[in-house]
């Protein structure tokens, strides 16, 4: 009844029909007026094009725009936007149009990431608070990993805390809570395994919802309500990106010094205990990249203590601190920027070192190798050693060499490991 016309069993109703009071919704304006945003869904090689393909969740692209792609902070100037079955292609695509763009020069972008204007930069953290919807038969619980599906991106999660918990049913606050059930709401904190990009809901809500996955079952929803840098890791990715947009960058691109050495720049970190044999293996690889002709250099932190950092240490061997680590970051970007293949031992086993180094280097990649004088645990590293394999440093420097040219980081082929 009152669906397509007022039906006479009910008289008193003097309202619209269903159908009178559709047709009076207005449709929304697509958000073109927000800060730019294009999460990336694939990237698509055309003889010697590569188009990146997306959707444009908000705001406007114009060919000429720059560009910059979190969390790589790798950076583009927009030289034409793409379009299937357009007579001459467009000079600009607004929010909401499916579209494909390519850069005047090529870098490697992936899916995941996400393109905004460099003065329209996104958050990009592994931290923040977030208001949700559990409809999963699971219970959500701390201590259990989900996946977080965030646009394009898709990255293993897990509850830091629960700030406050409704119950659905009767609408009461749970104090003390390390779950919710089914239909229950809950203001929480996640932490995901790596850096995400993201806006607040209230500024940009297209990149500030979110679902979670348990197993293969979407089974929660949620929007992004608040973000501080709280932890050191997070100031740190802010100031990099500042210092990024403002760099002064040479005419000789990144891929030029790459064809013209045989490889890509890289940071190679050599982690474990004292006694491992780091040093001697850095010492090999440095020597075996060099006799194949690649730009390698041993940056070790005790010579970086020694000079650049020798008003805040009292001795190279003294404990690092937040400042010096971040003087030999520094240190080791102007190295990747030249293009070479950066050698260090210099983070030892301090894992904070570890994540600050990965990201005043970005974009450029660092390998992880790990010394350990027991079978090494899996995970946050790319290769593993035992101290006896360490021993035999010359193979074990071949076998890096080997990995490197298969992540193609080595890209020369005159040559034969």
């Amino acid at each position: 009844m009152n669906i397509a016309q007022r039906a006479e069993e009910m008289p008193w109703y003097k309202g619209p029909t269903i159908l009178e009071m559709l047709d009076r919704f207005k449709e929304s304006a697509p958000p073109s007026h927000l800060p730019f945003r294009f999460p990336v869904q694939d990237v698509y090689k055309f003889d010697q094009r590569r188009i990146i393909a997306g959707r444009v969740e908000a705001g406007r692209l114009r060919v000429g725009d720059s560009l910059i792609f979190s969390p790589s902070n790798k950076q583009g100037v927009v030289k034409s936007i793409e379009a299937w079955s357009v007579p001459t292609p467009p000079t600009e695509a607004s929010s909401s149009e499916s579209i494909g763009f390519c850069l005047d020069e090529q870098i490697f972008v992936e899916r995941g990431d996400v393109a905004t204007r460099v003065d329209e930069l996104p958050i990009v953290s592994s931290t923040f608070d977030a208001n949700l919807f559990w409809m999963g038969k699971r219970h959500l619980e701390k201590g259990r990993t989900y996946t977080l599906k965030l646009t394009t991106q898709e990255v293993p999660c897990e509850v830091v805390e629960f700030k406050r918990v409704i119950d659905a049913s009767t609408l009461e606050t749970l104090p003390n809570q390390d779950f919710i059930a089914k239909n229950d709401v809950a203001e929480l904190t996640l932490r995901t395994r790596k850096p995400v990009v993201f806006d607040l809901f209230g500024q940009s809500p297209a990149t500030g919802r979110f679902v979670l996955v348990d197993e293969y079952d979407v089974c929660g929803g949620g929007i992004i309500i608040t973000y501080a840098p709280a932890n050191k890791e997070d100031k740190l990715r802010d100031e990099v990106r500042l210092r990024d947009h403002n760099w002064i960058k040479s005419n000789i691109k990144p891929e030029e010094r790459a064809y013209r050495n045989g490889h890509r720049a890289a940071l190679i970190l050599i982690t474990g205990e004292s006694g491992t044999g780091k040093a001697e293996l850095a010492r090999h690889l440095e020597e075996q990249l060099f006799r194949l002709n690649f730009q390698s250099y041993l940056l070790d932190r005790r010579n970086v203590r020694l000079g650049v950092s020798a008003d805040l240490a009292k001795g190279a061997d003294s404990p690092p601190t937040d400042e010096t680590v971040r003087r030999f970051g520094e240190v080791a970007r102007l190295f990747l920027d030249a293009g070479h293949v950066v050698i260090s031992t210099s983070n030892a086993f301090y894992q904070s070192e570890d994540a600050d180094i990965r990201v005043l280097s970005q974009p450029c990649p660092v390998v992880e190798v790990l010394i350990s004088d027991e079978p090494p645990p899996g995970g946050g590293h790319d290769m593993a050693f035992t101290l006896i394999e360490a021993g035999k440093a010359g193979e074990s420097a071949r076998k890096i060499c080997q990995y490197l040219k298969d992540k193609k980081i080595l890209t020369g082929h005159n040559y034969s490991i």
